[in-house]
């Protein structure tokens, strides 16, 4: 009989990795391919983890019982860049207890939140596996999600200099600190899962064994539980279009198209099928631009996807998504807008396979006139825009000043690939962070081109980077200025990552027009923090807050 200690042993792989061994633990959690066990009757010293995962996707035992397993010692790792995590590959268990005692479990509060991520990571990983608790009164910071995900703030953390609390009790972590961990748990049936708004305040503690995946430690929860909840309410823009100016709206429709996918002709038919118009999607975007926005005269659309959506085709034209879109607005305003893309060639602008998503503009041809001339990508030829989204730059002058206004659509290379910060090699090296950095300096080229030509300018989209960021210093550079910086640092966000807030989407002008006082902005909160129903389809239109500028011509 070995325990479970010496089976995790201290380090990130097991001593007894690929052997059969015997051991007993109470279990503490089931999930779907198995269930957890721990060490009964033994007071945790911060040593190593009494817990272990069983894999066993064919029979589970109860919760409470005290099980005897037989199994082989596995180090799963799920790709190149994953910590290696120990599991039980249970070839046969027994029950020799349904009472295996209780087990007290370790409280996540303030103070573990309070060192640096690599002390945090070594305190994790000598968790794992083991039964946790998250206490009553900590506030959820991050909406819920389709998959029953939910992420906390435990009580006594605030307030606190690394972090910035918005109005709606959402956290927005200081430059330098943005690879902070807050502790989370998933709930695995979706019928003892709420749906959440940011703000909202847990009213019963949390309890369950501590899980690595996706990158991240969360709790694995098999009952419901207790909130007082939070309303949020969506916001509508303050920047009103009139003459002599320009409304811009910015918004990443998260893969939009007019087309359910036929099964057999996508990468993944669990993934890559969907209903955008049935699910109210359209809908709810077009409410977004006409009765949130008010109908700006620009909206710069990011990931509209191709007719066919993700089906592997060589499709590449969009005209149905757009038109689709015109349409459901026109029918709650007047405004009927145009629009103008540039279909990417047949998949070499990455994204969902088969999807060819695209930057593109809707416009009100009653306040903008598009130069069609004007109308082109920046970095085709460009070896960091290769699978990537091409900036789409048009011209477009306000019918009565006739001055003229070029936009700038980009969405920089993603953060997909970014290592998680407890990779057990390069813990948070982004590795496409250099692409956006050549990115930014072939966009900034452009505008000091526009500049030069006495073009005013306005460079939007989503930069999947923060304000402070390298990339963005690049792009911005001497000569241009980044209208986020002029919002309070408590509205700086539009995007919410595992209960982080931050910014990736930018409204850029040249450093001329904003020291003239031409150029309104604001974010329009309230998308990024209203939760789903965990299990279901969703008409959320986008994962991002909107972004409105006014610029006077």
């Amino acid at each position: 009989m070995i325990s479970i200690r010496a089976i995790q042993g201290s380090g990130l792989e097991s001593p007894y990795s690929g052997q059969s061994v015997t051991t007993q633990g109470v279990v503490t959690g089931n999930v779907r391919r198995g269930f957890f066990i721990q060490t009964p009757d033994k007071v945790w010293d911060g040593q190593g983890s009494d817990g272990v995962f069983v894999y066993s996707p064919d029979k589970t035992a109860m919760i409470g019982s005290l099980v005897e397993v037989v199994a082989e010692v596995v180090d799963f790792i799920k790709d190149d860049d994953a910590k290696p995590v120990t599991q039980l590959h249970a070839s046969s268990f027994s029950v020799l207890d349904h009472d295996g005692g209780d087990i007290t479990p370790i409280e996540f509060d303030a103070d573990i939140l309070s060192g640096a991520y690599q002390e945090l990571a070594r305190y994790l990983n000598s968790l794992e596996g083991m039964l946790v608790k998250v206490g009553k009164g900590s506030t959820f910071i991050a909406p819920s999600n389709h998959y029953g995900d939910y992420v906390l703030c435990p009580p006594g953390l605030l307030p606190n200099k690394d972090l910035v609390e918005t109005e709606h009790h959402g956290l927005i972590p200081r430059s330098g600190n943005e690879q902070k961990w807050f502790p989370g748990f998933r709930v695995n049936k979706y019928s003892l899962a709420k749906r959440l708004n940011v703000g909202a305040k847990l009213e019963s503690d949390v309890i369950g064994p501590l899980n690595y995946r996706v990158g991240s430690y969360q709790m694995a929860v098999g009952y419901g539980f207790r909130i007082e909840p939070s309303y949020v309410k969506l916001n509508q823009t303050q920047l009103a279009t009139e003459p002599g100016h320009i409304t811009v709206m910015t918004l990443n429709c998260f893969n939009l198209d007019a087309h359910v996918e036929y099964s057999g002709r996508v990468t993944n038919p669990r993934l890559d099928v969907d209903d955008d118009w049935g699910d109210g999607r359209f809908h709810t975007l077009a409410q977004a631009i006409a009765l949130q926005a008010k109908c700006p005269d620009i909206v710069a659309l990011q990931e509209i996807q191709d007719n066919d959506g993700a089906e592997l085709s060589t499709t590449t034209d969009a005209d149905e998504t757009y038109q689709l879109l015109i349409r459901t607005i026109r029918q709650i305003s007047d405004v009927e807008y145009q629009w103008v893309d540039i279909a990417p060639l047949q998949g070499e602008d990455g994204g969902q396979p088969g999807g060819n998503i695209r930057n593109g503009f809707l416009y009100n041809p009653k306040r903008v006139q598009l130069v069609k001339s004007s109308v082109r990508n920046l970095g085709r030829r460009k070896t960091c825009f290769e699978d990537s989204r091409k900036p789409l730059i048009c011209e477009f002058t306000e019918i009565g000043s006739d001055k003229k206004l070029a936009v700038i659509n980009v969405h920089l290379a993603s953060k997909r690939h970014q290592n998680s910060i407890f990779a057990p090699v390069d813990p948070g090296v982004d590795k496409k962070l250099q692409t956006r950095v050549e990115q930014s300096q072939v966009i900034h080229r452009e505008m000091d081109a526009l500049e030069k030509l006495d073009i005013d300018y306005y460079v939007t989209g989503d930069f999947n980077d923060g304000e402070h960021s390298e990339p963005m210093q690049a792009l911005v550079g001497k000569t241009g200025h980044n209208l986020v910086m002029d919002l309070a640092e408590d509205q700086r966000y539009d995007y919410n990552h595992r209960g982080k807030l931050q910014v990736l989407m930018h409204g850029v002008v040249s450093k001329s027009m904003h020291q003239a006082n031409r150029a309104q902005y604001e974010i329009l909160h309230g998308n990024e923090l209203i939760g789903v129903p965990p299990g279901e389809d969703t008409d959320k239109p986008s994962d991002h807050a909107y972004v409105i500028a006014k610029l006077s011509m």
